[in-house]
C-alpha cells in the first residue's frame, strides 16, 4: 500500500508539472545555475594548473595566453541566467579580481618573468575557483527547489497567477522534503556546528511550503502574497547558511 501511494504521488507530480508546462513556457537556460563561458574556461584552466604549472613548463604557460585572453573576454561579456540574478553583485566583484589576475599573467608572460608567471598562474586559478563558487548551488536539493521557486516568484507571482502556482505545489513540497531529509553526516562535513541551524531552517522552508498550499485553496489574495513572500524568505535564509 505504501509503495502504491508513493507511485500515485509521483504520478500526480508529473501530471501537475506537465500541465503547468503547457501554460507557462520557461527557457531551461533561465533556471540553470551555470554560466557556459565560465565552464568553457575550465578547458584552459585544467591543463594550465594540472600540467604546465606543476611541471614549471614556462613555455607552455606562456602559450596559454591567447586562450586565456579569449576566454576572459567571453566571461566579461557573459550574462547570468535569471536564476542567478541575486549573485550578480558578488559575481562582478570576483570578475574584477579574475581580470586583474589575468592582466598579471599577460604581463609576466610578455616580460618572460618566470617567477611572476608562476605566481600569476596560482592567482588566476584561485580567482577562477572563486568565480565557480559564486554560482555553484549550495546543495543539489536546494538548487532543485530554487528552480521551481524561481518560476513561482519571478514568473507567476508578479502576474497573480495563483492557479498556476497551486499546480506546482506538489512538486515544491517534494523538493522541500528532499532538503529536509538531506543526510546528517554530509551536513556535518559541510556545515560543522551550523548543521543544527540547517535542520531548523529546512523545517521552516518545508512548513512554509505546506502552508502556501493551504492558503492557495482560499480566496484571500493578501494571505497568498504573504505566504509566497514568507516561503521565499525561508529559502533565502537557508541558502545564506552556505555563504
Amino acid at each position: 500500500m505504501k509503495k502504491f501511494s508513493l507511485c500515485i504521488f509521483f504520478l500526480a507530480v508529473l501530471f501537475y508539472s506537465s500541465e503547468l508546462a503547457a501554460q507557462t513556457t520557461i527557457d531551461p537556460a533561465e533556471i540553470s545555475s551555470t554560466v557556459k563561458e565560465l565552464t568553457d574556461f575550465h578547458e584552459v584552466i585544467y591543463p594550465m594548473w594540472h600540467d604546465a604549472y606543476p611541471a614549471k613548463d614556462y613555455d607552455a604557460l606562456k602559450a596559454f595566453t591567447p586562450k586565456i585572453k579569449s576566454n576572459i573576454e567571453a566571461i566579461n561579456n557573459a550574462e547570468l541566467p535569471g536564476i542567478l540574478r541575486d549573485k550578480e553583485p558578488l559575481w562582478k566583484i570576483n570578475l574584477d579580481e579574475l581580470n586583474n589576475s589575468a592582466k598579471s599573467y599577460y604581463a609576466a608572460a610578455e616580460n618572460n618573468d618566470n617567477s611572476a608567471l608562476i605566481t600569476a598562474a596560482e592567482k588566476l586559478h584561485s580567482n577562477y575557483e572563486k568565480m565557480v563558487r559564486v554560482i555553484r548551488p549550495a546543495l543539489r536539493e536546494i538548487d532543485d527547489y530554487h528552480q521551481t521557486l524561481y518560476i513561482i516568484y519571478h514568473k507567476l507571482f508578479p502576474d497573480g497567477k495563483y492557479d498556476e502556482i497551486a499546480q506546482l505545489e506538489l512538486t515544491l513540497i517534494a523538493k522541500a522534503k528532499a532538503i529536509l531529509d538531506y543526510p546528517q553526516d554530509k551536513l556535518k562535513s559541510r556545515l560543522g556546528d551550523n548543521a543544527g541551524k540547517y535542520d531548523t531552517m529546512a523545517k521552516n522552508l518545508y512548513e512554509s511550503t505546506i502552508f502556501l498550499g493551504e492558503v492557495l485553496k482560499g480566496n484571500d489574495q493578501n494571505k497568498k502574497d504573504k505566504a509566497i513572500e514568507s516561503m521565499h524568505k525561508a529559502y533565502e535564509d537557508l541558502d545564506s547558511l552556505f555563504k
